[in-house]
């Protein structure tokens, strides 16, 4: 299975509700990774794994969400693996790096590593452009 292609980005997810309607368009998964947040877990999963439980899980009315302990820091490649399998691109909000991404009016600015200057792009054509293998994690 291919790894996703990572993108740091530094705005919220609605800023990237175009690049979000277009890969749906295009049959392309996005995900969003938030290394940043420190958001509380609802009551109710804190609650089972303040108990014991190594994982719990809350599901219904077209949501799912999980809460599991860990022991230190994340780990990218694993948090990767276990919640991205198949996905085309992650954005990832609290992370440091190239290529990073902004939204600009209609557009989005890429910051690569490898050019000299950031370039702006529209959804459709990020999309095409991350989704190549250079991207890749």
């Amino acid at each position: 299975m291919k790894a996703p292609a990572l993108v740091a980005v530094d705005r919220t997810p609605e800023s990237f509700a175009s690049l979000f309607a277009a890969a749906h368009e295009a049959g392309v998964r996005v995900g969003w990774l938030d290394l940043a947040s420190e958001a509380a877990p609802p009551a109710e999963l804190a609650a089972a794994t303040s108990a014991g439980a190594t994982k719990s899980v809350a599901a219904g009315r077209g949501r799912c969400l999980v809460l599991k302990p860990v022991a230190g820091a994340p780990v990218l490649r694993d948090l990767l693996r276990e919640h991205f399998l198949g996905y085309a691109l992650v954005l990832v909000r609290g992370r440091e790096g190239k290529p990073s991404l902004a939204p600009e009016g209609e557009s989005f600015r890429l910051d690569d590593a490898g050019a000299t200057r950031a370039r702006l792009l529209s959804a459709p054509e990020l999309l095409r452009e991350l989704c190549r293998p250079r991207y890749r994690a």
